[in-house]
């Protein structure tokens, strides 16, 4: 398995210095596009923000809310290895959406988003948002040139996936727990959460919402907003 992104590809496997010196490479080359990105974005105003969870954490249904309150403009690239499904629900919505499918690929890379941008054309002083492939593990290693990284946990998933999966976590700048509306249906600990959420990353602030009912929606606009 590939250590850079979790592909199948064990061409390069043997001679681990040339295995590192490759995705050090690979890496290296994708931050400096994701500067370029991150330069033009600002240079128009823009603010994009990297949504990162794992597959059926409700982060659909959250943009889907949030495109239609947050009271900006705003426009999306959806990744996913395929299928249309997420785009069609956000440009369901009245928002422009591009589908960026990577295939066997795990997650999105800065030459997938300034591909999606150029489609998108964002307006000036408007707000992306990126919908990376879900995946609690690749997403984190690739700079997007985004704004701000949002890490999407939800109760269903358990207390300790901070713990288990630290490198995203640790790259939040905002955490969202999400589906605590099913809180009373669970054996799930806010406080645990917490407890495990600050080992791994003691600054990100920590937003319980509900995708589906708006509790807590607020805060997370008002972050947005801010």
């Amino acid at each position: 398995m590939c250590a850079t992104c979790g592909c199948d590809d064990h061409s390069h496997e043997q001679g681990g210095g040339v295995v590192i010196d490759l995705e050090e490479r690979l890496l290296a080359r994708n931050d400096h596009l994701a500067g370029h990105i991150r330069d033009w974005l600002a240079s128009i105003g823009v603010r994009s923000y990297n949504l990162m969870s794992s597959p059926g954490s409700g982060k659909t249904t959250l943009l889907e809310r949030t495109v239609r309150e947050l009271g900006l403009p705003c426009s999306v690239i959806e990744g996913d290895q395929e299928t249309t499904f997420d785009a069609d629900r956000i440009q369901a919505t009245g928002v422009a959406a591009v589908q960026v499918n990577t295939g066997a690929g795990c997650h999105l890379d800065a030459v997938m988003v300034r591909k999606a941008l150029a489609s998108l054309d964002p307006a000036p002083g408007s707000v992306v948002f990126v919908e990376n492939v879900g995946n609690l593990v690749c997403p984190a290693l690739f700079d997007l040139g985004e704004t701000g990284r949002v890490v999407i946990l939800s109760v269903t998933e358990g207390e300790d996936k901070p713990l288990k999966y630290p490198h995203l976590v640790r790259t939040g700048d905002v955490v969202l727990l999400n589906k605590v509306d099913l809180l009373p249906y669970l054996d799930f600990s806010q406080d645990r959460f917490l407890r495990a959420l600050r080992q791994v990353n003691p600054h990100a602030p920590l937003l319980p919402v509900s995708a589906r009912t708006g509790e807590g929606l607020a805060d997370w606009y008002a972050w947005l907003s801010r």
